[in-house]
């Protein structure tokens, strides 16, 4: 059996009552879709690096620009794509502007993403 190759059933043949739970419990395609679109967001990798300092401090623009030797252009456009996502949100202090992770989840979502690979 080569490496790609996916075993398949030898025969055609539903069992219903499976069917039947996995449709009761199958969220509505509005759902499925914003959840695929939530993990495109975690799809790249500065926007990884950028939540990975966000773990550890609220910093502002310049200071992500630094920290990833990046241009303020660059952290700012994943920024905006991250604050969307309700990932990431902002408080605006004097002429500065904090970023910091939205709520606790975004921090489990990464370490159980961490958890799955490190295994």
């Amino acid at each position: 059996m080569a490496v790609n190759d996916v075993e398949c059933c030898e025969t055609f043949q539903t069992h219903e009552e499976l069917l039947a739970l996995v449709n009761a419990g199958m969220p509505e395609e509005d759902t499925l879709y914003d959840l695929a679109e939530l993990f495109k967001v975690f799809g790249d990798s500065t926007r990884i690096r950028i939540l990975y300092v966000l773990f550890e401090a609220e910093v502002c623009v310049c200071d992500l620009a630094e920290i990833l030797h990046m241009t303020q252009s660059a952290i700012s456009h994943q920024l905006k794509i991250l604050k969307q996502s309700r990932l990431v949100k902002s408080r605006r202090e004097g002429k500065s502007v904090f970023y910091s992770l939205a709520d606790a989840h975004v921090r489990t979502i990464i370490a159980q993403g961490r958890e799955h690979i490190d295994e």
